[in-house]
């Protein structure tokens, strides 16, 4: 039985994305997913920290279960961004699924040496990115066996 049938709750998804498309994108992918879900979005990687550690307005936000993480971001970068949750023991065992434009090699390796879960590129063809987006959903939340909250 897979987690989402165990808990009466929705899963928890934090978008860290600065692009207002692949927000809407991804949006429109869970929306009509097999799970249910709540999909929160921050749009930078100070923003994301602040929502992760609970500070000002997000003193009441929900852990997430899943990140997904842009790496290209304003403010903080999505490789400081999941240095600091990697490295932080409260943070470090949410699931991180980077999910960029990026196909360079050094970001795919730096990605890995921080501990990344995984590492997906974009597809530029929006009918690959809503599959991309359900495939990412299918395998966290209904194959994957996640570390209780």
């Amino acid at each position: 039985m897979s987690r989402a049938q165990v808990d009466a709750r929705p899963i928890e998804i934090l978008l860290v994305e600065d692009n207002p498309g692949d927000v809407r994108l991804t949006q429109e992918a869970l929306r009509d997913a097999k799970v249910r879900n709540t999909l929160n979005v921050v749009w930078d990687g100070v923003e994301a920290l602040a929502y992760l550690r609970k500070n000002g307005s997000y003193a009441s936000a929900a852990r997430p279960d899943l990140i997904l993480l842009d790496l290209n971001l304003p403010r903080k970068d999505g490789r400081e961004v999941l240095a600091d949750i990697k490295s932080d023991p409260a943070l470090k065992r949410i699931p991180v699924v980077v999910l960029t434009t990026s196909q360079a090699e050094q970001d795919i390796i730096r990605a890995y040496d921080l501990h990344v879960n995984c590492y997906v590129t974009k597809p530029v063809d929006l009918d690959q990115f809503v599959h991309v987006v359900r495939s990412i959903e299918d395998f966290w939340f209904a194959i994957v066996k996640l570390p209780p909250q």
